[in-house]
Formats: C-alpha cells, structure tokens, sequence
C-alpha cells in the first residue's frame, strides 16, 4: 500500500522534470548579411532589407554644344526588401523614389521547386542583355553603355530559371508583356495583346573547376534575345548624360514583328574584368500607310582592373581592408574603359521615320575610376566622350561630361 501512494505521489515530480528537459522553440536570428535580416531559427522564414541610392552631379565641359544642363541629382532611391516563406517561396519588392518620380522597380515572387527549376511572377528585368542584368549597384559606370539601348529593361510576366549541368549552364525563359527597347514598364496592366517571348542562356565551362587552369574559371558566354508582335510607342536613344539623339517621326508606331538578339562574352581573373557585347534589333514601323521593318543594331566593350589588387567580379569589389585612415587603410581603387556604339538603320531616315533633327550613329568613349571604401560604398568619377553623326540640318556636337556618384547599396 505504501508503495503505491509512493509511486502515485512521484507521477507530478515525473512530469515536471520532463517538462525541463523539453527544449524551448529556437528564437528568431536578426543581424547583418549584406543588408539587415530577421529570420527563423532554421531558415525556412527570412526579410531581409537592403537599398540602393545613388545621387549624381553631371557638369557638360563645353557650354557652347551642351544639350542639358548642369545639376545634381537623385538618380535612384531604392529600399529593397526581399524574403522566403516556408522554405520554397521567395519574394522581392523594390520601388523607385529617385530622378523625381516614384514606381516599382521590382515586384516578383518564386517558387522553388530546385536550384534547377524554379518560377518566377510579377515584374523583373526582361532576360535578355548581358549589361543590362547586372544589379544596379555593381554597374561599373554611372549608366549604361549606348547597346544597352536596344534590350528591354524591367517588365511584367512570367519565366523560368535555372542552373543545370552542374551550375556551368543557367537559362532563363518567360513570356513578358512587351516594352520598347531600353525602357521599362510604366504601367502594370499591358495596353497591348501582344507579348514578347524572351530567353537567355549563360554557360561557364570552367567555373569552380580547378582543370583546367583556374585562370579560365571567369571566362563565360552568354546569348540572350526576345520575339514577340508589338504596337504601340517606339524607343527614344539617349547618352549616358540624357541627351535624346534619335526619336522616331511623329504618327510613326511600332506594328508588328519584333526580333531581338544579343550574344556577350566576359571574363574576370584576378583583379581583371572585362566583357563585351552586340545587340540586333527589328521592329516592324508603321506610319501613315507605309510600313518599313526597321533594323539597328549596337555593341560595347568594357575592361576593368583593381589597382589595389582585390578581385573583379560581376558583383563589384570587396576591398581587402575597408576605410579606416587611422590604420592606413583606404580600400579599393578601380579604373576602367568602356567603348560603345550605336547605329540606326538607315532605312528609318530614307522612308522619313526618323524625327527631325535625329542622328543615326553615337559613339561613346568612357574613361572612369571607383573607389570603394567598404563593399556597400562607392564613387564613381567618369568622363564620357560621345560623338554624333551627321543629321539632316547640321553636324550634331560632340557632348564630354563629367559624372560623379556617391552610392550606398546593400
């Protein structure tokens, strides 16, 4: 008998020390990892925020030809946040404060099915150029070459991505609603039933490989290119510094089938980077009862080199020791060269669909020098050349500017 009141007088003490013994759930982890997160204890929940901002000053050298005028400004002005929801499903949201207007730059979500396949909704940049994909914050000039011009930028739709024959192959392919060349989309609901088809492989033979060579580990080739059936506005080029140098005659639309192709290699060794790439691009035009495929065509080639010796990349520069003068350290010094050039079909000026004034080719000529104190800072001081052909009424001058940038992005 006083065993059992012994054992049922134990059972409370039992379960309290089982009780102690149960684990508390994990707590959440919050910290710094390029850019500010919060996640759950194993991943499967994250935010994580980062920005970009970027604020210019542009000075035209010679006020007799300058087109624009002297300012400073806002370029970009961009709080990014982007996350995962129960493992497989990733978002973005990005909008866009800076140059005086406001509007989402990116807004997309994906699901994960693997690092091979996965699909991506919502509004991200068209895959298609080379240049045009790098993130804002490790373009290596304050804008993008002239080619860039011909390749569509940030649009609506749906693609599929991703890295197959042991991450040497990515591909990316979608249907998109469809914007000129070298805008982005404006407006969230298509004004057009046509759409465009794009698509764009990269291959890396030799990546992570240590045979051969490591020195062929950066060496990558990449064709991007789109088709779809357009109408509707027509694009205006512009320099780096926002002069607008050819536009299409008014009344003149796009209308019908349009075919875009761009094929680019790169290469980046050590505290070398380089890359270049060519666009083609033809839109059938219409104005009044005449309709003319238009044909133009661009490319670029840019180098790089880390004076300081720290690595080259797609993704910017890491200095070896951040900015602290009372150690002696100043961080990472870059200089670079970039040509690039950009011709419009000759046809758009005989059949009288270019505007007046227009010019047919801009070549451009960029020697620049960054400067990144820490992997989240950078000034960018560049002049840029560019010379105009021709046009109908008079040689157009030749625009030099200076541009300097101070930019944080994370």
């Amino acid at each position: 008998m006083l065993a059992a009141l012994a054992a049922v007088a134990s059972i409370p003490s039992m379960a309290g020390a089982q009780a102690t013994t149960t684990p508390p759930p994990a707590a959440p982890v919050a910290g710094w990892q390029d850019g500010f997160f919060i996640q759950s204890a194993n991943g499967d929940y994250r935010l994580q925020i980062g920005f970009v901002g970027q604020f210019d000053g542009r000075f035209f050298l010679d006020d007799s030809s300058k087109a624009l005028t002297d300012t400073f400004l806002t370029r970009k002005f961009r709080p990014t946040f982007t996350g995962r929801i129960g493992r497989y499903f990733d978002f973005k949201f990005m909008p866009d404060l800076g140059s005086g207007q406001s509007g989402v730059a990116d807004a997309y979500f994906d699901i994960r099915f693997s690092p091979k396949f996965r699909v991506r909704t919502g509004k991200d940049k068209t895959p298609v150029g080379y240049e045009l994909l790098q993130g804002d914050a490790f373009v290596l000039f304050p804008e993008r070459a002239l080619a860039s011009s011909l390749v569509p930028n940030r649009d609506n739709g749906v693609q599929l991505q991703g890295d197959v024959l042991g991450n040497h192959l990515f591909y990316a392919v979608g249907v998109f609603n469809g914007v000129p060349d070298g805008t982005s989309s404006t407006t969230e609901v298509d004004t057009s039933d046509g759409k465009d088809f794009p698509g764009r492989v990269v291959l890396q033979p030799w990546r992570t490989t240590k045979t051969p060579p490591p020195a062929l580990n950066g060496l990558g080739f990449a064709l991007g290119g789109s088709t779809g059936k357009q109408s509707g506005p027509l694009p205006t080029f512009r320099t780096s510094a926002g002069q607008a140098y050819f536009a299409y005659a008014a009344g003149a639309t796009a209308d019908g089938t349009r075919n875009r192709v761009t094929p680019a290699v790169f290469y980046y060794y050590k505290s070398i980077g380089a890359f270049a790439e060519y666009m083609s691009s033809s839109q059938w035009v219409l104005k009044g009862v005449d309709r003319r495929e238009i044909s133009n065509h661009a490319w670029e080639a840019t180098g790089s080199w880390v004076v300081t010796g720290e690595n080259a990349s797609e993704r910017g520069v890491r200095p070896r020791n951040n900015f602290d003068p009372v150690a002696g350290h100043w961080g990472a010094l870059q200089v670079l060269g970039r040509y690039t050039e950009l011709t419009v079909d000759q046809l758009a000026f005989d059949a009288a669909f270019a505007a007046s004034g227009a010019s047919r080719e801009a070549q451009s000529f960029t020697l620049a020098a960054n400067w990144y104190p820490n992997p989240f800072i950078k000034f960018y001081g560049t002049f840029e050349r560019t010379v105009f052909d021709h046009e109908a009424d008079g040689p157009r001058k030749a625009e030099n500017v200076v541009i300097f940038r101070t930019q944080v992005g994370f």
